[in-house]
């Protein structure tokens, strides 16, 4: 059985290993710009960013989750938003996935979250199936929008001009 415990800055490199392997299987690996320096900054210290959960077996890194505290104002609640799970292949089907996610909501519910959130690539057919299955539903009443880069610098310069 994998033991599962909380991130700690010394798995920065292995969780950035991991994202790639995950960016990777999505075809999406040129899209990482995160380093483990900036994992490790954002990610631990008095004010983190997000929190992550590692799985390990036989001491080796098999598994991570990351997610970030939410709130939804429709419920008047907060919840938890799971930016990442990764399970490495040879432990899929192995149910370490329920587990990382089940010890997310869990964290979550003992800071208050009454509701767990992700987004799921449009044609990663695996991973719908998979959070389907773990009760999980798809919420077709929003779409998941983003700005960055220039534009988002743009937007914040707006701003600045309104005032």
């Amino acid at each position: 059985m994998a033991l599962i415990r909380p991130a700690a800055p010394d798995d920065a490199e292995a969780i950035h290993a991991m994202l790639l392997d995950l960016a990777r299987g999505l075809g999406f690996a040129d899209k990482i710009r995160s380093t483990p320096d900036s994992l490790r900054h954002h990610g631990f210290g008095p004010a983190p960013a997000f929190h992550g959960l590692v799985a390990e077996r036989d001491g080796a890194p098999v598994g991570v989750c990351l997610w970030f505290p939410a709130f939804s104002t429709f419920r008047g609640e907060p919840g938890i938003y799971v930016q990442d799970l990764y399970v490495a292949p040879s432990e899929r089907g192995t149910g370490l996935g329920r587990q990382l996610l089940a010890a997310a909501a869990a964290a979550g519910q003992a800071r208050g979250a009454t509701h767990l959130r992700l987004s799921v690539e449009a044609d990663n057919d695996g991973a719908q199936r998979f959070y389907a299955a773990q009760g999980l539903r798809w919420q077709d009443t929003e779409r998941m929008f983003l700005v960055d880069g220039q534009a988002f610098g743009a937007l914040a310069t707006a701003a600045e001009d309104a005032r």
